[in-house]
């Protein structure tokens, strides 16, 4: 996903209006040398790529919350972001034999393959029946 300025800024005129997100001559002189997106932003867009690429439209039921969120490294116009999603653990729900929990660990990747931002993530998904066909 490509990171485009005027959308870093619409983003953060809206929802977080710090200097560094909004103003470029601004964020030259901040601590991050430049416009950098929100890591709310940034958050958004992780999201954007999970439902693109990661969540099942057939099985994917919400999540209850996500844990340890953290920005590692500035966002800036122009960066390609990536994922990478690592289950950590599926466990079937003992009330809901339909449904299950999953906990994962996503890493946002830039360009250059550094890890821009972590997120453990909880989410529910529908299960198939044992021995059922996938699509089925």
């Amino acid at each position: 996903m490509a990171v485009d300025e005027r959308e870093i800024v619409a983003f953060a005129r809206r929802y977080d209006p710090q200097l560094f997100h909004v103003d470029p001559e601004a964020a030259e002189r901040s601590a991050f040398g430049g416009l950098v997106a929100s890591g709310w932003h940034t958050t958004a867009m992780m999201m954007r790529m999970l439902v693109d690429h990661f969540l099942s439209p057939a099985s994917s039921l919400g999540s209850p919350g996500v844990d340890e969120i953290r920005w590692l490294l500035p966002v800036r116009p122009g960066d390609v972001l990536s994922l990478r999603a690592t289950v950590a653990e599926a466990r079937p729900s003992r009330r809901r034999p339909d449904r299950g929990t999953v906990h994962a660990r996503v890493e946002t990747v830039n360009q250059d393959g550094r890890v821009v931002m972590t997120v453990n993530l909880m989410f529910l998904a529908r299960r198939r029946e044992a021995g059922a066909q996938p699509g089925a």
